[in-house]
C-alpha cells in the first residue's frame, strides 16, 4: 500500500556520459566503426540476479561494430620467436550488468550480490577466429592491456572488472561449426586458457564416442581443472527484445556532423575522442624496441606486468649502463624476485635509483657482477642502505692490485696441472672452470675479463 504523500513514480534512466566516451574509446582502439546512431533495447529474462526481470542491451544497433584486434604469442617456450595473430571484432555494445551469484555448494544453497546490478557494462563480441586457449588468453591479455591503457577499466579480472565467457565447439576441415556450448564468467587469463582447452578435448571425445554435444552454459571449475554443466539453452529462449522506451537513441557526432551551435559539453565527439587516444600497447612495445634496442619478447614482458615499462626506463634514464643489459637486470634479477615473492613493481623494494645506482658501480668496474648480486640480495632487505654503504661495509670492491691477482691465477694454474693440459691440449671451455676458481680465492672481488686475459697470457708462455 503507498502513502497517499509518496506517490510512485517511474525512474528516470539517465545515460552515463562515461560510459559513452568508454564503448567509443575502446571501439577506435579496436578499429571498430562507430554508429552515429545507436539503439536500446530490452532483454527480457528470468534469473535470480536480474531483479528488474529484464537487462537494457544494445540488440539491434550497437554503438561499434567491425574491428580487428592483433595479439602475439609465443611459438616456443623460450619465447624467442613469437607470431602475430588477428580477431575480428563483431561489435562492442552498451549493456546493463547484473548480479553476482554466489554458489554455496557445502551448504547446497545459492546466494545473491546485487551490489552491481545496474551498472554500466561494456561487451566485446569476437568472431570465432581462435582456434585454442593459448590463442584466446593472448587475446584477451592484449584486450585488457588496451583498456588499462585507455582508461575504459581497470579490467582486474579477479575483481570481476573482466569477464569473459568462451563459447566453443567443434568441426572438421570445411564443414560447418559444430553446436556450441559457453563457458560463463571466467575470471582469470590462466583460466581461461584452461577451460577451453578441456572443453575442445571433452567435444572431440564426446563426438567420437558417438555422443552429442548440447547448447548449454558451462562454468570452469578450476580446482578440479574442468567444465561443468550450469543450464541447458535447448529449445531457443525468446528474450522478446523490444526497443528500450525510457532512452531515446543514442546519437554521436564527428567535426562534419557536429552542429555550429551545439553546446560541445552535451555531445560526444567521435574525432575529438580520436585525436586524444593514447599510445596503445602495440606501440608502446615498438618504441620500446626502437628506442633501446631490446628484443621484441622482452617488450612483451616490460607491459605485461604494470609498471615495469616505467621501472626500466627510469633505470636507463640514472644508469651509464646499456639499455640491453639493463633489461637482464629487471628481467632475470628484480621482476624473478618480484613474481617469487608475490610482489607487485609499486611494492618492490628496490627503487629504480637504487638500482641504478647498484648498476652504475657495476659499469665503472668498481665491482663485479658476482659482487653485484650480493649487494642486490643485501638491497632486498629494504634496510634502507645505498649499494655503496653495502659494498663498503662488505669488502666487495674490485681488486685493484694487479700483482696480487697475478700471483692468484698464479697459485690456481700450479694447483691444477689436468686442468691446464686439458687447456693445451685444445679444450678453451676448461678456461671458465679455473676463471671461477680465481673469482671464488678473491671473493668475487676480481674482474672476470682481467682474470681471463692474465690466464690466457700465463697459459700461452
Amino acid at each position: 500500500m503507498l502513502h497517499h504523500h509518496k506517490p510512485a513514480l517511474p525512474l528516470d534512466k539517465v545515460l552515463n556520459r562515461r560510459c559513452v566516451e568508454a564503448a567509443v574509446m575502446t571501439g577506435l582502439a579496436l578499429n571498430c566503426s562507430i554508429n552515429k546512431k545507436s539503439l536500446f533495447d530490452r532483454k527480457h529474462y528470468f534469473y535470480a540476479d536480474l531483479p528488474a526481470g529484464y537487462q537494457i542491451t544494445q540488440q539491434r544497433v550497437p554503438i561499434a561494430v567491425n574491428g580487428s584486434l592483433s595479439y602475439s604469442l609465443c611459438i616456443d617456450s623460450k619465447m624467442s620467436q613469437m607470431v602475430t595473430k588477428t580477431v575480428r571484432i563483431k561489435q562492442i555494445q552498451l549493456e546493463q550488468d547484473s548480479g553476482k551469484s554466489l554458489h554455496d555448494d557445502t551448504r547446497s544453497q545459492t546466494l545473491v550480490d546485487l551490489n552491481r546490478a545496474g551498472v554500466g557494462l561494456m561487451e566485446v563480441v569476437m568472431e570465432p577466429d581462435m582456434c585454442c586457449g593459448e590463442e584466446a588468453a593472448a587475446a584477451v591479455r592484449e584486450l585488457q592491456l588496451i583498456l588499462q591503457t585507455l582508461g575504459s577499466s581497470q579490467a582486474v579480472m579477479a575483481e570481476g572488472q573482466l569477464r569473459v565467457d568462451a563459447n566453443v565447439s567443434v568441426h572438421h576441415p570445411g564443414e560447418p561449426y559444430g553446436v556450441r556450448t559457453e563457458v560463463k564468467n571466467i575470471n582469470s587469463i590462466r583460466f581461461l586458457a584452461k577451460a577451453i582447452d578441456y572443453e575442445i578435448q571433452r567435444q572431440i571425445e564426446e563426438l567420437e564416442n558417438g555422443g552429442t554435444i548440447l547448447n548449454e552454459t558451462r562454468a570452469f571449475d578450476s580446482k578440479l581443472g574442468c567444465t561443468v554443466p550450469m543450464r541447458d539453452k535447448e529449445g531457443k529462449q525468446d528474450y522478446r527484445f523490444m526497443p528500450e522506451p525510457n532512452l531515446p537513441p543514442l546519437i554521436l557526432y564527428d567535426a562534419k556532423s557536429l552542429p555550429a551551435n551545439m553546446n560541445h559539453q552535451q555531445v560526444i565527439n567521435i574525432d575529438w575522442i580520436h585525436e586524444r587516444l593514447p599510445d596503445l600497447p602495440s606501440v608502446k612495445r615498438k618504441k620500446l624496441v626502437e628506442q633501446y634496442g631490446i628484443l621484441p619478447e622482452h617488450s612483451f614482458t616490460l607491459l605485461n606486468e604494470e609498471g615495469l615499462a616505467e621501472f626500466f626506463e627510469s633505470v636507463v634514464k640514472q644508469t651509464q649502463m646499456k639499455p640491453k643489459k639493463v633489461i637482464g637486470w629487471i628481467l632475470k634479477d628484480l621482476l624473478s624476485y618480484l613474481k617469487q615473492h608475490s610482489l607487485t613493481v609499486k611494492e618492490s623494494p628496490v627503487s629504480s635509483f637504487v638500482l641504478a645506482d647498484l648498476l652504475n658501480l657495476l659499469e665503472k668496474k668498481e665491482i663485479s657482477s658476482t659482487a653485484a648480486k650480493q649487494v642486490l640480495a643485501e638491497l632486498w632487505k629494504g634496510e634502507g642502505k645505498t649499494p655503496l654503504e653495502i659494498v663498503k661495509e662488505q669488502k666487495l670492491e674490485l681488486l685493484q692490485d694487479q700483482k696480487e691477482l697475478e700471483q692468484i691465477c698464479q697459485a690456481v694454474i700450479d694447483g691444477h696441472k689436468n686442468e691446464v693440459m686439458a687447456i693445451k691440449a685444445g679444450n678453451p671451455k676448461v678456461l671458465n672452470k679455473l676463471i671461477g676458481l680465481v673469482q671464488k680465492k678473491t671473493q668475487g672481488r676480481s674482474n672476470p675479463v682481467l682474470v681471463k686475459q692474465l690466464l690466457e697470457k700465463k697459459l700461452s708462455g
